[in-house]
């Protein structure tokens, strides 16, 4: 599902709705991927601290509604693997694991530390050369507004 490729629509930009929401702002994107995959991108920033930040991309099976979250792209601040019992402090991205839905915790429970970002607009970046987003054409820009 992450190397699908899912093109973006010619007027996605229109389309992303922005609300804030207890403390921080939100934005949602529906996109479907070339093999037919329905995909939710869900973007999340605190209000007051820039570097509080969520990108999510998530996937909803056809049999419920309940979000599946493929990856997740932090910003800074501790985390703890439960199962390798590691912790840091540091930019990181969350991946679906079977080992840790297995043991009954979320799906993207586990996480790396990366420097390949470090705020909100070069995470994205890295969303979208990860999980095979495709930029319409002409486009030269980031995926989304900033």
């Amino acid at each position: 599902m992450i190397a699908e490729l899912k093109p973006l629509p010619a007027d996605y930009e229109s389309r992303i709705q922005m609300r804030e929401k207890r403390g921080h702002r939100e934005r949602e994107l529906l996109v479907t991927g070339n093999s037919g995959g329905e995909y939710r991108l869900i973007l999340r920033q605190g209000i007051h601290n820039p570097l509080d930040f969520s990108i999510i991309l998530g996937v909803s099976p056809s049999d419920t509604s309940q979000l599946f979250r493929l990856r997740r792209y932090n910003g800074r601040h501790q985390h703890t693997n439960l199962i390798e019992r590691n912790t840091f402090y540091a930019f990181h991205i969350h991946h679906a694991t079977e080992r840790y839905q297995d043991r009954g915790t979320r799906e993207d429970a586990y996480a790396e530390a990366t420097d390949r970002y470090s705020d909100y607009a070069t995470a994205q970046d890295c969303m979208i050369q990860d999980c095979g987003f495709v930029l319409p054409n002409g486009s030269q820009s980031s995926l989304f507004l900033r």
